[in-house]
């Protein structure tokens, strides 16, 4: 058995030593390269009595503190951006029209010949209908123009749906919003994996023969969008023909296709996170902020958090573990139930002599466009580009500032000259002694002229010589390497 602690590692060869040191060599002198590059881009104070045009200065002044706010901005925005983008695309609540009609063929009422051939008479053609099922995904002006009537009418469907509580359009609605409008983006097919119709089983002793039911096929790879399917699974409209000359109840059952996929959540974790439906990362989130909120983690061990009473049913412990949030989520989800829409197959006479179709409107889940559109801002390689020329162009100008302010210091040294020659070369005299004397290590704390006076001759205990600064100054001296 192998020890726990540390295990020496395999020595290096030479070659590897000298590549790690020409690698760190390399490192230093690109360090010392961006070290010495100037980055100051503001323009000396001053400068506007040296110039002809002084109102330049005040543009470029301007323009430096456009650019800031410009880049503050665009940081922020671009962060803001690049936050909700990764947390997934968006999803925007649409009205999905539904019109479901039928149509009948070969009845009696229609005036089919009759078989003489035929010991009962019977017509030539056997009695059929023809259910038809189209949707549509309303505009945003079509369903803000739904909303302004809801008051008088209401056609949204929920999780379920009776059959009393049908109702039809009007003739003046049906034309406003037709049916044969294709959406261009969604289709009926893209929202549904599952389609079925359900026959009165109390009417058809055959009823499972008379069911329709379509499903979406699966993507032959897991990274394929649905959008690149087959042309045959996305339609607008599901049609269906079956034998019969008397009315029927059917109930279409609509299996919805999220992705990621909404489960309904059960009572105990529904009244802790208040949602009835969510996703599987939006249930742990909210039950995260829930045990922050009521502060139920534990102050010793962080990863442990106290379960209240409606935390119990969930968790069925009275301490919790939060890297297992999304477990006891699991525990608690449940698939959605199918959206289901009642309708009656008529095949008399009377209706048939203005037939309306019953439309319901379903509330369906799409990808914010916005979402899209944000994606080439985000992973543009052009930006990477733009941000190397604006580096380029920065440094530019960083050159540009730092010979504008040498320019200003010989303006300035040869203004002081000509005014007064002699005190101002006394003083720059003065002025580079100094600077020598620091730079040779030879000047006194006060005044580097008081480096030659009589103190410094002067020996024995009150002489500088034997203060603890002269000491060290002589151990730095003779430690040098000569």
């Amino acid at each position: 058995m192998m020890s726990s602690g540390p295990h020496p590692s395999a020595p290096l060869s030479q070659v590897q030593i000298a590549q790690q040191q020409q690698a760190q060599a390399h490192a230093n002198e690109m360090a010392k390269r961006r070290s010495r590059k100037p980055t100051d881009k503001n323009i000396p104070d001053g400068i506007e009595d040296s110039i002809i045009d002084s109102e330049g200065v005040q543009r470029y002044n301007h323009l430096r503190d456009l650019e800031r706010l410009l880049d503050a901005t665009t940081t922020r925005k671009r962060l803001d951006v690049t936050e909700n983008f990764n947390r997934g695309p968006a999803k925007l609540t649409k009205t999905l029209r539904i019109w479901i009609s039928n149509t009948a063929e070969d009845q009696i009422w229609q005036g089919n010949t009759l078989n003489v051939d035929a010991f009962d008479f019977t017509p030539n053609m056997e009695a059929s209908y023809r259910v038809n099922i189209e949707g549509r995904l309303l505009d945003d002006d079509e369903q803000t123009g739904l909303e302004a009537n809801n008051s008088e009418r209401d056609f949204r469907v929920g999780d379920s749906q009776s059959a009393d509580k049908m109702e039809q359009d009007e003739p003046s609605l049906t034309k406003k919003l037709s049916p044969h409008a294709k959406s261009a983006q969604h289709r009926l097919s893209y929202f549904f994996k599952c389609i079925s119709v359900d026959f009165d089983c109390s009417k058809f002793r055959t009823s499972s023969e008379l069911n329709v039911d379509w499903k979406k096929p699966e993507a032959s790879s897991k990274n394929q969008p649905t959008e690149s399917q087959p042309q045959a699974t996305d339609f607008d409209v599901l049609t269906f023909k079956r034998n019969g000359d008397e009315n029927a109840n059917i109930i279409v059952n609509l299996h919805r296709h999220e992705s990621p996929e909404r489960y309904q959540l059960s009572p105990e974790l529904a009244e802790v996170v208040d949602m009835s439906e969510a996703t599987q990362q939006e249930a742990t989130l909210a039950l995260w902020e829930y045990i922050r909120l009521w502060g139920l983690q534990e102050d010793e061990e962080k990863r442990n958090f106290r379960c209240d009473e409606l935390l119990k049913q969930v968790v069925g412990r009275d301490v919790g573990y939060i890297p297992l949030l999304s477990d006891y989520v699991t525990q608690h989800l449940r698939p959605l139930p199918p959206i289901r829409l009642a309708y009656t197959i008529r095949v008399d006479n009377e209706f048939h002599k203005d037939p309306q179709p019953t439309v319901y409107d379903v509330q369906v889940l799409v990808d914010d466009p916005l979402h899209v559109e944000l994606q080439p801002l985000i992973n543009n390689a052009r930006h990477a580009n733009v941000l190397k020329e604006v580096s380029a162009l920065d440094e530019q100008l960083a050159n540009l500032v730092q010979d504008i302010a040498g320019s200003k210091a010989k303006h300035s040294f040869f203004t002081s000259l000509s005014e007064n020659p002699a005190p101002f070369l006394n003083s720059w005299l003065s002025s580079q002694k100094r600077d020598l004397e620091v730079v040779m290590g030879e000047a006194s704390r006060e005044d580097g002229e008081g480096a030659y006076g009589n103190e410094w001759r002067k020996g024995g205990a009150g002489g500088v010589w034997a203060t603890q600064n002269a000491r060290e100054s002589v151990n730095v001296l003779l430690s040098r390497q000569r």
